[in-house]
């Protein structure tokens, strides 16, 4: 699976659950601690390895290749699609 980052470069971990490979980043901590992570076929054991565009980091048999977007990055957690917290709160 091909995993789109917005800027040119991301730390180890932070992809690990931008990807769904992990929920938290204390699993992220733990499996690349153990050795289960490889980036480009190497075992990396530094959370904060920084991946490029065309890396590819392997977990457990899952595969995930970071791509540099063209600028049209979308976080559905940060779009601004006319919610209003303040509306929410207080039910």
């Amino acid at each position: 699976m091909e995993i789109e980052i917005s800027g040119s470069s991301i730390k180890l971990g932070q992809f690990l659950k931008l990807a769904n490979i992990v929920e938290t980043g204390g699993h992220a901590k733990e499996v690349i601690a153990d050795g289960e992570v490889t980036v480009n076929g190497e075992v990396v054991t530094a959370r904060g390895h920084m991946l490029h565009d065309g890396d590819v980091v392997s977990v457990s048999g899952i595969k995930a290749v970071v791509a540099t977007g063209s600028g049209d990055y979308f976080d559905e957690r940060t779009a601004d699609d006319d919610f209003d917290p303040e509306k929410w709160r207080n039910l």
